[in-house]
């Protein structure tokens, strides 16, 4: 793995939360020094393809996979509220499997979004 591939998981890593790749850009550079955008982009891409990073489409933000494996479905719920996000296991490629055969599709990722209201958002103010 190239230093920028590592630097970009590492920084994924430490966010724990859904990150745009503007921000990674700003972060790269440990000197305070942002990156040039397409070093990040590339190594974004490297990562989602090795099945360590995730694109969240809906939000436009990159996250680390929790699950470990290589070239998975992947299914997110999102927190409208505050943008938490978790990784879940989804059914087998979400069921699109049998479809996808049938239509001379070989599936390579699928990637499902839930968006709602995590439990710390759906929780009442405390005093209200």
């Amino acid at each position: 793995m190239t230093e920028p591939r590592r630097r970009v998981l590492e920084l994924l890593l430490a966010s724990g939360e859904p990150v745009k790749a503007y921000d990674l850009i700003a972060a790269y550079g440990a000197d305070g020094q942002a990156a040039k955008p397409p070093t990040v982009y590339r190594a974004l891409e490297f990562l989602e393809r090795q099945g360590l990073a995730h694109r969240i489409a809906s939000i436009s933000a990159y996250v680390a996979c929790s699950h470990g494996e290589r070239s998975h479905a992947a299914a997110f719920l999102i927190c409208d509220c505050c943008g938490a996000a978790v990784e879940v296991s989804p059914p087998a490629m979400a069921g699109l499997g049998d479809p996808a055969a049938e239509h001379g599709y070989k599936l390579e990722r699928v990637a499902i979004e839930g968006h709602g209201l995590c439990p710390d958002c759906r929780r009442p103010a405390a005093g209200a």
